[in-house]
């Protein structure tokens, strides 16, 4: 490798490349054999370690971006690199193109798009044919402003941001098809000797492979929250004298948690919260269906939860028997500022003022589907003017890991440190016990719980 500033890479060394010559005769090797033989082994041993410990971090990674970040990283240090640049664009997909930078700033890449494609090692692997030779076994350009040829926009970028010769490769396999191309900069002229590119072919073939699944994985996940989106209300209703607020995230495997609020008649308002046990496809379609008949019973006898879920409860041991659901449902007239709420083996709701932040007392009840008959005693309590009230699952208190009586205790902190200014905002209340009970997010990718939180703000 010539290029300078070469890191420092446990089992790579790259001051001395691999030979491609047969081994020559005994005679011809200088000094003792056996050791010549030793050190070609010892360097091959390094750098297949070395291989296989890059790829394991890429393995371990879990999402789109992480294994991205960690293929342009890995990427350079096997070239001797610093700097580089990654286009994930899939052929024939409606997915828009990823770009992600190593070493380079938004103004950086900004830069980098002003040059046509076409004039762009880079771009001939995206743009060119998948069959084609050189795009499968990488382009280096070793001297980019010695090239006479050089397109003068993409001599005068290279200037700028600094480089003078660049290596990129295609992330394609023959099972995963053509997924974008990679390119790393260096500073000075400069090209990745035969062994840096035979070990970087081998890792991007791989990294090929993972991020496919990933994609796949990504797609599928974002497909589940969009079927769950579809499922939950569009918007919520205006009744005067409350604001409502609600946030929602699916798990990846898709989960059964719901909520709802509609209008009934007199001004009143159903408020609701469940959750169907189990996860995937046929626990978002019994979410659908449990949520669509609790719609209809809180229609016609809104104003008593109990007989609602007593309706609910039936429907659901006669249609699914082997499916259990947690539920409640809570009957608002904001008027009269009085709620009547029942629960089915559902946690109790939090309620937040500014003299008070205390969980409703509700009567121990079991779930959905659990018993022959199931029934328990309605609950009543009248909301003071600009108190809220909050409803959510239980996937809220199993995302923080903590055990339940902890959860709940941290619930209860996170309502009451809500700041004053925000407490008459039900999607600031929302949001701020959110952060607080959940502080790496609602996204994360390796926790498999629905979330609902569902704020009332009673004027």
């Amino acid at each position: 490798m010539s290029a300078p500033h070469l890191p420092k890479v446990a089992g790579i060394d790259p001051e001395v490349p691999v030979s491609t010559q047969t081994a020559a005769p005994l005679r011809e090797i200088p000094a003792a054999p056996g050791a010549f033989i030793q050190d070609r082994l010892a360097g091959w041993v390094s750098d297949l370690t070395t291989l296989h410990e890059l790829t394991e971090r890429l393995a371990a990674t879990a999402t789109l971006d992480a294994a991205l970040n960690e293929l342009l990283h890995a990427g350079a240090a096997l070239v001797g690199a610093r700097r580089g640049l990654l286009v994930l664009e899939r052929a024939g997909s409606t997915t828009p193109s990823t770009t992600l930078g190593l070493g380079l700033g938004p103004a950086d890449l900004g830069h980098l798009e002003t040059v046509e494609r076409s004039a762009t090692a880079l771009g001939r692997i995206l743009d060119g044919p998948p069959e084609a030779a050189d795009a499968r076994d990488g382009i280096a350009t070793p001297d980019l402003l010695g090239d006479q040829d050089l397109d003068p926009r993409h001599r005068e970028v290279a200037t700028r941001l600094g480089y003078a010769a660049s290596y990129a490769l295609p992330l394609a396999s023959e099972a995963a098809g053509r997924l974008g191309g990679a390119v790393w900069f260096y500073d000075e002229p400069g090209e990745p000797s035969e062994k840096q590119r035979h070990l970087v072919g081998l890792y991007a073939r791989y990294a090929t492979e993972h991020l496919a699944r990933l994609t796949e994985l990504e797609r599928a996940r974002a497909d589940i929250a969009t079927v769950a989106d579809e499922l939950l209300p569009s918007r919520l209703p205006r009744i005067p004298g409350v604001r409502l607020a609600a946030r929602h995230r699916t798990g990846p495997q898709g989960g059964g948690d719901w909520y709802d609020a509609l209008p009934l008649p007199d001004h009143a308002l159903g408020l609701a919260v469940g959750s169907v046990g189990g996860s995937g496809p046929s626990a978002m379609a019994a979410m659908g269906r449990l949520r669509a008949s609790l719609r209809a019973y809180a229609v016609m006898e809104g104003e008593d939860p109990v007989a609602v879920l007593s309706d609910l409860e039936l429907l659901l041991r006669l249609t699914e028997p082997a499916r259990t659901a947690t539920a409640l449902f809570a009957y608002c007239e904001p008027a009269a500022r009085k709620v009547v709420l029942a629960g089915a083996g559902h946690t109790p709701p939090l309620i937040l003022g500014d003299r008070r932040c205390e969980y409703v007392e509700t009567t121990l009840s079991a779930p959905l589907g659990m018993l022959a008959c199931w029934e328990a005693p309605s609950v009543e309590f009248s909301p003071a003017p600009g108190e809220t009230v909050l409803l959510y699952t239980d996937g809220l208190l199993r995302r923080t890991g903590d055990a339940m009586d902890r959860a709940f205790a941290r619930l209860h902190s996170a309502a009451a440190s809500v700041p004053k200014a925000g407490r008459h905002d039900p999607a600031a209340v929302t949001d701020h016990v959110l952060r607080a009970m959940l502080p790496d997010g609602l996204d994360r990718s390796d926790s498999t719980e629905d979330v609902v939180v569902l704020a009332a703000h009673f004027d």
